[in-house]
């Protein structure tokens, strides 16, 4: 019985020794976006891909940096979001579309899986990254969201670097718009092209801790009216974050992914449905989403490393970097980009 009993004890040991070998943590990972919408091959020249895929790829290693230097996935996301704020080629931050009254209002918000907090702001002119004061109001507010001018002073009293509107003005951005408003003229009651409801950047990280962040940030809609806020400051339709199940970025018509609180109902379908994000992003964009109408995209990064990069446009920005060495940039919807192992 002696014996017996030790060489049960010595193989239940073995057993949870292997256990333990095989377990493996969450690898450290960052997915990305710079917007959804009518992005089909031919769009841009070879230099105008090359240059986007260069920002995306800044992004990527600037979060991916933070992770594996051991910071948080917070302090990634928002290092990759500043990247393409500060990159005009992005509807967010500096080349933000402009609104009818040609202006640039800017949103951006953030949520920490691990505590549940989050921050937001909407409709602020003077802050040169929107994502940073987002985070501040996450951090420093019993609030979760301020909005235009309030949320310039919070800005102004945190310490946050100030600049002129004009600094957001690109030439690019302003002839888009000027052909808006002789569309507009042209045609009142037609519905806005498609190009002029996208455009969003956004990222969601994975840290050495297990911890997930989201973040979003958008120059919103050209020809927004009347103090219009879209999804991006929403937390639960253009962010969400939960350890539970997984960090969503949203990019699209707005209007429908705050009606389906689209990032939400990702996450819930992974935690309570027991979904992969893959299937559960499927079916938020390509079932709910589309028969309400709606077009877009989203980004989604599971507590497990697992990614996705779901959309029902004809292309999104987008790109990934993992502790498994994938790396990759894509623009189209064939999965096409710059793809690196």
């Amino acid at each position: 019985m002696k014996y017996f009993f030790t060489a049960f004890c010595v193989a239940a040991g073995m057993l949870v020794s292997a256990q333990a070998e095989t377990h493996t943590e969450p690898p450290l990972s960052i997915v990305i976006h710079g917007g959804a919408g009518a992005l089909a091959p031919g769009r841009y020249t070879p230099e105008q891909e090359a240059a986007f895929h260069a920002s995306l790829n800044e992004a990527l290693d600037a979060g991916y940096g933070v992770l594996e230097s051991g910071g948080s996935s917070v302090d990634a996301v928002i290092a990759a979001i500043v990247v393409m704020e500060d990159a005009p080629m992005f509807n967010a931050g500096k080349g933000s579309v402009f609104t009818r009254d040609g202006k640039n209002e800017l949103d951006a918000s953030i949520m920490n899986g691990k505590t549940m907090n989050a921050g937001a702001v909407a409709g602020v002119t003077k802050v040169k990254n929107p994502i940073k004061l987002a985070r501040e109001v996450m951090d420093n507010s019993v609030h979760v969201m301020f909005a235009r001018e309030g949320a310039e002073e919070f800005a102004k009293e945190r310490g946050l670097e100030i600049v002129k509107p004009k600094y957001f003005k690109t030439e690019h951005r302003w002839e888009s718009y000027k052909r808006a408003l002789k569309k507009e003229k042209a045609n009142k009651d037609a519905a806005l092209p498609h190009d002029f409801k996208y455009g969003t950047v956004g990222a969601v990280a994975l840290d050495a801790d297990g911890n997930i962040a989201a973040g979003t940030s958008t120059g919103g809609m050209t020809l927004k009216r009347y103090g219009r806020v879209g999804d991006a400051p929403i937390i639960g339709a253009g962010t969400f974050a939960d350890n539970n199940s997984c960090g969503v970025s949203s990019t699209g018509w707005g209007e429908y992914f705050i009606r389906l609180t689209i990032a939400r109902d990702i996450c819930a379908q992974v935690e309570y449905g027991g979904k992969t994000v893959e299937d559960a992003a499927n079916d938020v964009i390509h079932n709910r989403l589309k028969n309400l109408g709606g077009d877009g995209g989203v980004i989604v990064l599971g507590n497990d490393g697992s990614y996705a990069f779901t959309f029902n446009s004809k292309g999104m920005f987008r790109g990934v970097k993992n502790a498994t060495g994938k790396k990759m940039t894509a623009i189209y919807g064939d999965n096409a980009g710059n793809e690196q192992e």
